[in-house]
C-alpha cells in the first residue's frame, strides 16, 4: 500500500516527542506572561479565546490572532501558546482561537467560527489597548487553511460577509485542495466528504487584498504541502494579488511550528515583522 503523504506521523520519526515539546513551551510560555484564558467569543465550549499581552502594552500596539492546526479534527488553543512569544517580541497581543471539531461538527461551521473569533478579537482590541486597524492573522496547517478564509469567500457564498480588515496573514503549511482528504487516512476522523472538500478548497475561493500575505513550509514536508503552497501563491497572482512564497529550510510539518514561535528563527521573525505592520487605516469590517 502506497504511503499516505497526509499522515505526517510517518514521516516524522519523533513526532509525539516534538508534540510533546510544544505543549510544555506552551506551558512555560503561559507561567510567564500576563495570559487571559477562556474570553468567549460564542457560546459553544471550545470558542473561547486565550490573549497574551505584554506586561505594558503600548497605546495602539498591534494584535494578532493564531489558528492552530490538526486537521480540524484534534488540537488545543493552549498547547500553542508558545506562538505568543514573536508577538510580544514585536510589542504585539497575541490572542489564540479555540473552535469545535470534525466529524462533531463541519467545515462550514468551523469556518463560521473562526470568522467570529476574528470579528470578535477585532471588537475587543480597543479595551486592550490594541489599534484594531493593527489586526494579522496566523495559523499552521488546517489552521492556515481556516486563516485564508479571514480574506476570502467560498464559491457558494453569495450573501454580503463582515469580515475585519488585515494587515497581514502567515500561512504556514497549509492545505489549499482538500480533495484528496476525503480518501486520505482521515476519512473516518473527519468524515469529510467530497462536496465539502470541494467547496472549502482555498484554491476555489475568491480572495481579497491583504497588505502581507506569506505562505510557507517546511523542506522537510511531503509533497502536497509543496505542491499546494506553490498552486495557491499562483492563484493568487493570476488574481493580481501580492503574495510572498517562503520554504523553511529543514524543517518538518511539526518543527516549523517551534520555528513559527522563536523570534530569534527566520520564520520567527518574520511573524514578528508582519505583526509590527502599520495600520492600513482600515479597521472596521467590509463586507464581501
Amino acid at each position: 500500500m502506497a504511503a499516505d503523504p497526509y499522515r505526517n506521523r510517518d514521516v516524522i520519526a519523533d513526532f509525539d516527542a516534538v508534540m510533546d515539546e510544544i505543549a510544555a513551551r506552551s506551558a512555560e510560555l503561559s507561567a510567564r506572561v500576563a495570559l487571559t484564558e477562556g474570553v468567549p467569543y460564542g457560546a459553544g465550549a471550545r470558542e473561547k479565546l486565550d490573549v497574551i499581552a505584554p506586561r505594558a502594552p503600548a497605546r495602539g500596539c498591534p494584535i494578532h490572532l493564531f489558528l492552530h492546526g490538526g486537521y480540524w479534527r484534534s488540537g488545543r488553543r493552549e498547547d500553542h501558546r508558545l506562538v505568543a512569544a514573536p508577538v510580544l517580541a514585536a510589542g504585539g497581543i497575541a490572542v489564540l482561537a479555540g473552535y469545535d471539531l470534525m466529524p462533531g461538527v463541519g467545515l462550514a461551521h468551523i469556518v463560521g467560527q473562526v470568522r467570529a473569533a476574528a470579528r470578535a478579537t477585532a471588537a475587543m482590541a480597543g479595551r486592550l489597548g490594541a489599534d484594531p486597524a493593527r489586526l494579522s492573522v496566523s495559523g499552521h496547517s488546517a489552521g492556515a487553511h481556516l486563516a485564508s478564509y479571514l480574506a476570502a469567500t467560498a464559491p457558494h457564498e453569495t450573501a454580503p460577509l463582515a469580515l475585519p480588515a488585515l494587515t497581514g496573514m502567515l500561512l504556514v503549511s497549509g492545505l489549499y485542495d482538500l480533495s484528496e482528504i476525503p480518501t486520505s487516512f482521515l476519512k473516518d476522523e473527519t468524515r469529510m466528504t467530497v462536496a465539502e472538500a470541494q467547496a472549502w478548497s482555498p484554491l476555489r475561493a475568491r480572495h481579497r487584498p491583504v497588505p502581507i500575505r506569506i505562505l510557507t513550509r517546511g523542506t522537510r514536508e511531503t509533497e502536497p504541502f509543496h505542491r499546494q503552497c506553490q498552486e495557491m501563491h499562483t492563484l493568487l497572482g493570476t488574481l493580481g494579488l501580492a503574495s510572498e512564497e517562503r520554504v523553511e529550510d529543514g524543517l518538518d510539518h511539526l518543527r516549523v511550528v517551534l520555528a513559527l514561535a522563536d523570534p530569534g528563527a527566520g520564520l520567527g521573525r518574520r511573524l514578528a515583522d508582519l505583526v509590527a505592520a502599520p495600520s492600513t487605516g482600515q479597521g472596521r469590517p467590509v463586507d464581501r
